[in-house]
């Protein structure tokens, strides 16, 4: 990355690292003591985070597009506001009601926060280039849990969860939406293109297709494992403390897989490492079906590794086949299903589970292996609009 870039790297990836922290990360920690306060299961709570996913992902194009002609700036800033009302109306809400239109402010608020509008916000900057500054402020926002976690427990644990949810809205104020409003540029002719803008007529071409079930498949995997991978790991043979030991070695593998994106692998189109990326789960899945629960660690290491690099490919890789051009709605348009698919992910698995145990690593195998197919599918050529 070149230091004109490094600034609004290191501003982004904040403002990523928060808003990520203070939306999606929430509901792990927080959805037991708001169900207690309102007297309802989790999995009301749980109910309401996903269609705020699926709000996010109808949104996505939307969203986009709007990047595209006006830049992040606005967008980005916008965001701050919206996951903060959220946050706001979270932490006042008394009844399953208001709870769950907090839950679809947010999902607005994730629409137009989390990585497919920063990733459009940079492609508006950089065009083609913006390869390293995705990869940027992935390196950066793979701490997200890391850091978002111990504060909520910090804070659920000392003021409650409601003054939790009122200090990261305030965070997002005071820190998230400065940081966005003055580090990102403003674009020239923003308001004129936007009143005069028709349109874009994209067609879902074969490649477009291609890349819509792919991410579409490996986030099915990434949301499952993101809320069952302990469990699914007990299934396997290794104890509790194994499983959460295993467990919090997938942020430093995400880390350690984006610094060798930066590095090395930056040199190849970004199909090669996408591949590579699909294999590591089911690698991994092999592992632990081998040698058990013993080997839980390394399959953390080989899921978290390819997790973190199929985060950068979901910029990286429609920026390098179809060029900046319509970059945010494109990627809001593939991004969709793929949202979809991560909103309904914890509640297929959790039944997979109870009917598979440790067998069902072969559907997440599986639905791996069908995007790596996919994946040669498409032909490493740019095609910028």
């Amino acid at each position: 990355m070149t230091q004109r870039q490094l600034p609004i790297i290191l501003a982004l990836g904040t403002t990523e690292t928060l808003a990520w922290a203070s939306s999606y990360y929430l509901p792990a920690l927080l959805a037991d003591p708001m169900a207690r306060d309102l007297g309802v299961s989790s999995n009301w709570i749980f109910g309401a985070f996903s269609a705020a996913l699926v709000i996010s992902a109808m949104l996505g194009p939307r969203i986009g597009r709007q990047i595209d002609l006006v830049g992040g700036r606005q967008v980005l800033s916008a965001s701050n506001l919206t996951i903060a009302a959220g946050l706001v109306l979270l932490g006042l809400s008394q009844s399953i009601a208001v709870m769950a239109i907090a839950w679809l402010v947010l999902g607005i608020g994730m629409a137009m926060g989390l990585y497919d509008a920063a990733f459009a916000a940079l492609g508006r900057i950089y065009g083609i280039e913006a390869r390293r500054a995705i990869t940027g402020i992935t390196l950066m926002a793979g701490f997200a849990s890391t850091v978002g976690w111990p504060l909520t427990a910090w804070g659920i644990a000392h003021i409650g969860w409601r003054d939790t949810c009122f200090a990261w809205a305030a965070a997002n104020i005071l820190i998230g939406l400065p940081l966005n409003f003055f580090m990102l540029p403003a674009i020239k002719g923003a308001k004129q293109a936007a009143a005069t803008a028709e349109k874009p007529h994209l067609p879902l071409d074969r490649t477009m297709l291609l890349l819509a079930f792919i991410f579409a498949a490996v986030w099915t995997v990434t949301g499952a494992m993101a809320a069952h991978f302990p469990r699914i790991l007990e299934t396997t043979g290794a104890t509790p403390a194994e499983a959460i030991a295993a467990g919090a070695l997938i942020g430093p593998a995400q880390v350690g897989a984006r610094m060798l994106e930066a590095g090395f692998l930056s040199r190849f189109h970004p199909l090669w490492s996408t591949r590579l990326a699909s294999l590591t789960h089911p690698i991994g899945a092999v592992i632990v079906a081998i040698f058990g629960g013993a080997a839980a660690s390394a399959f953390a290491l080989f899921h978290g590794s390819g997790n973190g690099i199929l985060t950068i490919a979901r910029g990286t890789l429609p920026l390098s086949i179809f060029g900046p051009k319509d970059f945010g709605y494109r990627l809001g348009i593939i991004g969709a299903p793929a949202r979809m698919a991560q909103a309904v992910a914890p509640l297929a698995f959790g039944l997979l589970i109870d009917l598979m145990g440790a067998k069902v690593l072969i559907v997440s195998s599986a639905l791996s292996l069908s995007a790596l197919v996919a994946l040669f599918l498409i032909r490493p050529v740019s095609r910028p609009d």
